[in-house]
């Protein structure tokens, strides 16, 4: 999938949002009514990409990995490797899903492109305060380099997948 993150998007009439999309539009905004501030692609560890983080005022860090289909969760393997990298992890799935499938000691949220709703909350991991202190600076330059380009004010040339 080579979307564009929300608010960079193309035009409205030349962009149709994948189911991903939609479930991601979903989840920042519930993250956002709980008092997260979202990042979709976010880098982390070793250059793995976590489809949504959430970073909250106290520090805390939310990853979402959205399964937009049943192949999708069975062709991923790579999702074990966010968990040393935030407090709390969640599956996201369309209504429809078979979320028996997923792992029921993480946290499990449905959600389409108006809403989310959490049907089973996250357990809380606390992260390493090291890994913490520098994943904190990490996304607000992430966040400032990326509103940098979808503003205009950043060099020509940059992609925001480049963070």
């Amino acid at each position: 999938m080579d979307t564009l993150p929300l608010g960079l998007a193309e035009p409205a009439e030349l962009y149709l949002p994948s189911t991903a999309d939609r479930i991601a539009r979903g989840v920042c905004r519930k993250l956002g009514e709980l008092g997260y501030q979202s990042i979709l692609e976010f880098r982390v560890g070793l250059g793995r990409r976590a489809d949504v983080a959430g970073l909250d005022a106290t520090g805390r860090f939310v990853i979402v990995e959205i399964k937009s289909s049943l192949a999708d969760f069975r062709a991923d393997a790579k999702w074990p490797e966010y968990l040393p990298y935030c407090d709390a992890y969640y599956f996201a799935v369309a209504d429809g899903f078979p979320q028996e499938v997923l792992p029921a000691e993480h946290g499990l949220i449905v959600a389409d492109e108006h809403d989310a709703v959490i049907l089973r909350e996250a357990p809380h991991q606390p992260m390493l305060a090291s890994r913490r202190r520098a994943q904190i600076l990490r996304f607000g330059l992430v966040a400032a380099q990326r509103l940098s380009l979808a503003t205009g004010f950043a060099p020509m040339g940059g992609d925001w997948r480049e963070d």
